[in-house]
């Protein structure tokens, strides 16, 4: 059995599903998710093997909450069967593959059939005109390209709702400026915190980023915190608005905050149904409770994931802009977060507190090492360029200040070490604001 393309979005007008009542499309996810879990029970081994050994069958399925009955797809999963055990379509079939960097091991391959394409290319282009794009605009994307599904998930999203796009791709990012400068985009999709990077670069070449034409950025890829959000929109006099997504369920455009609400990206549940997990024993928690963020895919035909583990943690919100539910802010990942002397700490906790200190730039690095038996933390910071002129006693205020807030807020002790402006380094794509220089066991 073939799922229906998603219905194409060229114009303003919402979808269908979108404006559907609650009971509506609970029981469309219902229809999906048999199709979902059929199709992966009858082409991919894994997934047979699985469902058998929990005396579990598609079948079963009377409810959503039935779904809790069958197995987690972790990311070891898609390693283990490198590179295309989990898919379940023929390679004929397969028009497409991305994959991660793989970094911490065998890359994670995913594939598209045309249907795929086709439907990831509705969801983004459904995101970017729930954040206000509208056919015509131009799109600057500073997404990588290539096996990243970043750059070609927006570039196709664009396309379809009938902008004009601009595919820059990442790095370069003088000439990143001169051509939002000189093509003068409506919208820019990158990361955060390359985003930082290039309103550096805007502020180095004295040019006026309120006299720019961008009005909206479109920022996923990356937990990032409302604090950041304020000081990107500040600085660069646009609206910035968070798109989550990930390669596994299908890249970006799995959800998107909409543009009325700005409250959490909305999850496009027609494509994707969302659970919320407790971590550690796998239990599914009622909406509104923080955990670990679980999909399954319902209308995937060459890699449907079936509960698939993404490690990020937030909490489902009830529905505002759309009936579809949303996701609080990414808080960070479960095997992100670090253990400083008994304490849980998320990057972003520190972003957060980073963003409290006016005079400080966005750009942070987290350092830790051992001294003796203890961890020890040291927090890199940045002074803004019109700050450079504090004393050494304002300066040292400012480090206590800072260590103040973490502690208070985060339970920490930390030393807080202050750089000259523009002196860490800038990320190109995803940051990476920790370096763990303690001793693994």
């Amino acid at each position: 059995m073939n799922m229906p393309i998603a219905q194409a979005v060229l114009n303003p007008e919402l979808d269908p599903l979108e404006t559907a009542s609650v009971d509506q499309l609970r029981q469309h996810q219902l229809e999906r998710l048999r199709w979902s879990l059929n199709h992966a029970y009858n082409n991919v081994p894994l997934y047979r093997q699985r469902f058998d050994a929990l005396g579990v069958h598609p079948d079963d399925i009377r409810s959503l909450d039935d779904l809790a009955k069958f197995p987690f797809t972790t990311k070891s999963d898609l390693r283990d069967n490198y590179p295309y055990g989990m898919f379940a379509v023929p390679m004929h079939d397969v028009v497409r593959l991305h994959a991660s960097s793989g970094t911490t091991g065998k890359p994670t391959v995913v594939g598209y059939t045309q249907n795929d394409i086709d439907t990831w290319a509705n969801i983004v282009a459904r995101s970017i005109r729930a954040g206000g794009g509208r056919r015509g605009d131009k799109v600057h994307i500073s997404y990588g390209y290539g096996l990243f599904t970043g750059g070609l998930g927006a570039h196709y999203g664009a396309e379809r709702l009938g902008c004009t796009v601009i595919p820059m791709s990442g790095g370069q990012t003088e000439k990143q400026v001169q051509l939002i400068k000189d093509f003068q985009p409506d919208i820019i999709m990158v990361t955060p915190s390359y985003m930082l990077n290039i309103a550096d670069e805007i502020e180095r070449q004295g040019i006026d980023p309120h006299k720019l034409a961008l009005r909206l950025g479109i920022f996923g890829a990356e937990p990032w915190t409302a604090e950041l959000r304020s000081a990107i929109e500040a600085r660069l006099g646009i609206t910035a608005l968070d798109i989550y997504g990930l390669s596994e369920i299908m890249g970006p455009g799995v959800a998107m905050e909409c543009a009325e609400s700005r409250d959490g990206p909305t999850i496009w549940e027609d494509h994707f149904y969302p659970e919320i997990i407790d971590p550690i024993t796998g239990e599914v928690l009622p909406d509104g409770q923080m955990g670990e963020l679980v999909f399954t895919s319902l209308s995937k035909e060459a890699l449907p994931m079936i509960r698939y583990r993404t490690r990020d943690l937030t909490r489902l919100l009830p529905g505002t802009a759309r009936p579809m539910r949303r996701i609080d802010k990414i808080t960070g990942r479960s095997d992100d977060m670090l253990i400083i002397r008994g304490v849980n700490v998320f990057p972003t906790q520190v972003e957060e507190q980073v963003l409290k200190v006016k005079q400080l730039s966005e750009s942070y690095e987290i350092h830790l090492y051992r001294n003796g038996n203890l961890d020890s933390v040291d927090v890199h910071v940045e002074l803004k360029a019109e700050h450079q002129g504090l004393s050494d006693e304002q300066q040292k205020a400012l480090c206590g200040e800072l260590s103040k807030h973490i502690k208070t807020y985060i339970g920490i002790s930390s030393r807080v070490l202050l750089q000259p402006p523009f002196s860490i380094k800038r990320s190109e794509g995803k940051a990476c604001h920790v370096i763990d220089k303690r001793v693994k066991a």
